[in-house]
């Protein structure tokens, strides 16, 4: 079975965040590094779950057309 995608870990970890969580102990407790953190709050950060899976289409939908050309 495939693995899930991560946005939606990443939706919690953001959420746990600011709610005033420590990075560090987020990292340590997810088993990724700051890097990764901060990536996710600067790709996902001012988005809702309802729009990264539309994102997440669009960004499929632009790599298929990027192979055509």
């Amino acid at each position: 079975m495939p693995l899930k995608s991560k946005f939606a870990e990443s939706q919690i970890i953001l959420k746990q965040a600011k709610g005033g969580v420590p990075v560090m102990d987020l990292c340590r407790e997810h088993g990724m590094s700051n890097a990764t953190f901060y990536v996710w709050r600067s790709k996902y950060g001012g988005m809702d779950a309802s729009m990264i899976p539309e994102m997440k289409s669009l960004q499929l939908e632009n790599a298929r057309l990027t192979m055509l050309v």
